[in-house]
């Protein structure tokens, strides 16, 4: 008997005509038209906060990651999908509400719902997915609201303060933490935004991603790579804090500053990447399959077309057709309406608020440093102490802001305490037998605030803090963030200001007292307050 080798034929492959790439590329500027307005403002926050620097890199490595699946994506036939158009009609209205509303977040993510749309009218659900995790990635260009930025910041600054402290003393140096202020005697230091780490974190988690995507291993594996990227980050943080205090304390502040600060970060980050491969290495290792980095790091590419395949032309998609019609409809409709301005109220400005006030109350004006003042981002803003003779003084803080739908929004005073080296003993919210104008919801004779005492050391403070917001008198900030969309899709305004007063609470000075201070104080300024903060 003799035996013959049986060959098979080579698979057919499926390819898109010119025809339909036209198509696509049509509805591709019919999906940034429609959404032009949310990534104008995502490129330009992409230059100006460091922190988003990387999001030109997004695109470019989505794009790598679909090619890479091409071998993948021309074996099968992949028709389109009409339920396609229901994702983008969710992502138009996104984009509506972030139109109306002018907060810009909501047109971004609209946009990437609109892709995914697309990719579901061109290649059906089964396509979709092969590319879903390349698509997903576009999430991470995104920037986070401002006010979520600010709080993982000031939680950055105040853990890697801490741990850097920690390093500094290990060193034997003597040195004293306050808040995120590190003082060694000569020298003070101050972790602030460029130093919370945030500018590793998030192009960390995007490699750490990546990487959890080329890893061929186990799920915990693979999200343990992401999640580490976190404490990885934390930790050479700190480390790059501590060792710029020991080079400070050896060869002075010069070390703190300048191209050689700029430095230690870039090594810090590359030390970051060692340290991921080195953990990957290590995962690679551990469990049933014991192999090295390289047979795990699955970076291929795709496949070629096998020599005399048979080539399949996929049929003209109607789907893509009817969702680029919608895009572009709704494109041209941005593009030629005219903007949607937010109403600014005219207001007199918070530097002609008066010195000298009824009741023998006489004020000096205080000012914030210009790097704190940048990062608050206020419009305008006024901070000055108020006394009356024989009495400690009262702290009048206000921040107001024209506009609080790009981002820019009123700064808790919670998360600032904790950066002075304050500690929040008490945090209640208590009425007050007075209403201010324009408050709305509350009686006529009462209004609420935060009542806050803060400690440090021997020293104790008393706080009272809200937000007037376009008559509104509010306490909790996430129903602060809920009025701005609210009145920003029914009013067009998204103006608003933040309100502090702050006192000394003397030793054996019964505490009743400093709130009668507070709140004598506050009567006095009310009447004022509108013509500032308006209604």
């Amino acid at each position: 008997m003799s035996s013959a080798l049986i060959s098979h034929p080579p698979a057919p492959v499926w390819r898109v005509p010119l025809a339909h790439w036209v198509l696509l590329a049509l509805a591709g500027v019919a999906v940034i038209a429609a959404f032009y307005p949310g990534l104008r403002f995502m490129v330009a926050t992409w230059d100006q906060v460091e922190e988003y620097s990387y999001g030109y890199f997004i695109p470019v490595i989505t794009a790598f990651l679909i090619w890479q699946k091409s071998d993948l994506l021309r074996l099968h036939e992949l028709r389109g999908s009409w339920t396609g158009l229901l994702l983008i009609a969710l992502a138009l209205g996104l984009g509506l509400l972030g139109e109306f509303s002018a907060i810009r977040l909501f047109g971004q993510y609209g946009f990437i719902v609109a892709l995914f749309g697309l990719s579901v009218c061109f290649i059906g659900w089964r396509g979709t997915r092969i590319i879903t995790v390349p698509l997903a990635i576009l999430f991470f260009m995104i920037p986070l609201p401002q006010f979520l930025l600010r709080e993982l910041s000031q939680q950055l600054q105040l853990v890697s303060s801490e741990i850097g402290v920690w390093l500094i003393r290990l060193a034997g140096i003597s040195v004293f933490l306050e808040g995120n202020v590190i003082d060694l005697g000569s020298f003070k230091m101050q972790v602030v935004e460029a130093c919370s780490g945030l500018r590793y974190l998030f192009p960390l988690m995007v490699l750490g991603f990546l990487a959890a995507y080329f890893f061929q291993g186990a799920m915990w594996k693979r999200a343990l790579i992401v999640l580490s990227t976190i404490p990885l980050t934390i930790v050479i943080n700190s480390l790059r804090i501590g060792l710029i205090g020991i080079t400070v304390e050896h060869w002075g502040s010069k070390m703190a500053e300048g191209l050689l600060h700029d430095f230690e970060g870039w090594f810090m980050f590359m030390l970051c990447l060692v340290l991921l491969v080195a953990e990957m290495s290590l995962l690679a290792r551990i469990g049933g399959r014991r192999e090295s980095l390289r047979a795990v790091f699955g970076l291929e590419y795709p496949e070629p077309v096998a020599k005399g395949a048979p080539v399949n032309y996929r049929r003209f998609s109607a789907p893509v057709l009817a969702g680029a019609l919608m895009l572009a409809a709704v494109g041209l409709a941005t593009l030629v309406a005219p903007a949607r301005e937010q109403i600014r109220p005219e207001r007199v400005p918070l530097a002609q608020f008066p010195m000298n006030l009824p009741g023998g109350w006489t004020g000096r004006l205080d000012y914030i440093d210009r790097d704190v003042l940048a990062t608050l981002a206020v419009d305008d803003h006024l901070i000055a102490n108020y006394a009356r003779p024989g009495e400690p003084w009262v702290n009048f803080y206000t921040a107001y802001y024209d506009t609080q739908s790009g981002g820019q929004s009123a700064h808790s005073p919670r998360t600032c305490m904790p950066a002075g080296g304050w500690k929040i003993a008490q945090l209640t919210e208590m009425p007050l037998p007075l209403s201010l104008p324009g408050a709305t919801g509350a009686g006529p004779t009462e209004m609420r605030v935060n009542r806050v005492i803060i400690q440090k050391g021997d020293q104790r403070q008393l706080v009272y803090y809200w937000f007037n917001q376009r008559g509104r008198i509010l306490t909790n900030e996430m129903t602060v963030k809920w009025f701005i969309l609210y009145d920003g899709i029914t009013r067009h305004r998204s103006d608003g200001a933040l309100l502090r007063l702050v006192t000394p609470v003397p030793p054996g000075e019964d505490i009743a007292l400093a709130d009668r201070r507070l709140t004598t104080f506050l009567n006095t300024i009310a009447p004022s307050l509108r013509k500032h903060v308006p209604d």
